[in-house]
Parts: structure tokens; sequence; C-alpha cells
């Protein structure tokens, strides 16, 4: 049985925190679901970290549900969130309730995430009364990141730390059931957390909010070429890939794999049979 949004909700009243991770394919939400996280992000953030784009702005539609798909078969307790990618839901109301549509209908994950704070409000009203879960995210958003010329921490001035409060309280205004809160100021966060009755799920805003999400291949040392100050290491999963992939390369070379362990044998009436063919 998958974890509900009530669940999630009753979270924050109780003051047990949210771990939240994301997971893009099978095996990576298998390990990720049976090590107890509540909820799985599927985020655009694949597009750098799984498919190589230089920002999350490329990630399409149909690349967000073959990934989502994926991670929901992989999955059986978590909550899984599906991630509503650069202009998947800024065109216009009708596209945005369609392909937040897609994430339940086609890729059958639980939930949608989409960026924006007061700008995204309306759009959001209108999924949850369709019957749609919202994360909300606001502070740092990466799909407005020419915009915001970078990832740069936000919030930071008084006019800024306002507005962000004001973005929250819209989220929560307009039915989104959790809120991430991505490279703000830790004490802004708190408030923030304070003031709502809805959980808030921190990138980079500090230990003071409801739960906290990572990115999967920053927490295990998967993705050499970024390492943001708000994730922690907890393993080094490149360098004992790599190593692995050498010492087969090593062993092939060598000619020392496959042995007969890795082999497929006959029997020697079989064997028989296949000299005398081959002798022909």
């Amino acid at each position: 049985m998958r974890i509900t949004v009530d669940q999630i909700k009753q979270m924050k009243a109780t003051g047990e925190k949210i771990a939240m991770l994301t997971a893009y394919d099978y095996p990576t939400a298998k390990l990720v679901d049976a090590a107890g996280v509540q909820m799985i992000l599927v985020g655009d953030s694949l597009g750098m970290v799984v498919l190589g784009y230089d920002s999350t702005l490329p990630v399409t539609m149909d690349e967000m549900l073959h990934h989502t798909k994926a991670v929901v078969r992989g999955s059986s307790r978590a909550m899984v969130v599906g991630d509503m990618p650069f202009m998947s839901y800024q065109a216009s109301l009708s596209e945005a309730m369609h392909n937040a549509g897609r994430f339940l209908k086609e890729a059958n994950c639980q939930a949608v995430k989409l960026e924006g704070g007061e700008r995204s409000a309306e759009i959001v009203r209108h999924m949850v009364q369709a019957g749609i879960p919202v994360v909300g995210h606001i502070g740092l958003t990466p799909q407005s990141v020419n915009q915001l010329s970078g990832f740069r921490v936000q919030g930071k001035t008084p006019k800024a730390a306002v507005q962000l409060i004001k973005d929250a309280h819209a989220l929560e205004d307009a039915g989104a059931f959790a809120i991430v809160l991505e490279s703000i100021p830790a004490p802004l966060a708190k408030v923030i957390t304070e003031r709502l009755r809805v959980p808030t799920i921190g990138i980079g805003a500090g230990p003071s909010c409801d739960g906290q999400v990572q990115v999967f291949h920053d927490i295990m040392g998967l993705y050499p070429d970024l390492a943001p100050k708000h994730a922690k290491r907890y393993a080094s999963l490149a360098e004992l890939m790599q190593n692995a992939i050498a010492g087969y390369v090593g062993e092939v070379k060598r000619g020392a794999f496959p042995t007969a362990k890795e082999s497929y044998g006959l029997d020697s009436a079989a064997v028989k049979e296949l000299t005398e063919i081959a002798a022909l």
C-alpha cells in the first residue's frame, strides 16, 4: 500500500520527518523504496544526471513519462511524484491540466510537482480541483535558471524573503499538499515551515523543514560534474564502479574472463558430435 497525501500531511502534525529522494529508473526505485523513503521524486534533474543535458530545460514530457513509469514499476510503498518539465504547464492552463493528467493516467504516479509560487497558484488550484495532488516548489527554481542568473540562493533580502513567504501561502491556499523549499536561508525556511499547515520539504534550506529531498546521484557520488553545497555524500559509487569496470576490462584483455565458471558446457556425447560436425 502506497503512502498517501493524508499520511504525508499527518507526518507534519506529529513531527515525523519526511524523507524524499529522487529516482529515475526501475532498479534505483527498488533500492530507494526498500530503504524506507516516504516520497520518490522523478525529478527533471534526470536531464542533467541521467541524460547529460547542461540544464533541466531540454527535458520533455515524453522523457519524464518514460522514466516515471519505470520508477512506479520499481516501487510499491513510497509515493511517486512526477516533476513537470519546463513549458509543460507555463503556456496555458489547458496544457498544464493535460500534462499533469498524463502523469497520473499514463505513468500511474500519485502526484505532480511544479515550480513557482503566486504565479503558479491558479494552475495548482485547478489541478487540485481536478483530483491531481500537487507538490509546490519555491526558492531556487531550476527551470528559471536564466531569469535568476544562475543557481543562486534565494530570499536573502527582506523583500525577497517576504515574497517567498507570500509564495508559500499562495501555494498552500491553492491546495498544494507539500512545498519544496530549495536553496533559501535556513532561518527563512524555519519561518515558512512554522507558518504553513502543509509540510515543507527542504533542499539546501536547513534542518527546520518538515522533510528533506536530495538527488540520488549527489548523495551516492555518481555525478562528478556538480557537487552542491547542500548535498552530503553518503557513498562514492562512481569511484567504486569505475574500479570494477577497469577490473572487468583488464580481465578481458588478459583472457582471464570468462572462465569455465561463467561458461556453458556440453555433455561428452554432444561434444563428440560437435567435433565430428566441425571436422566435415
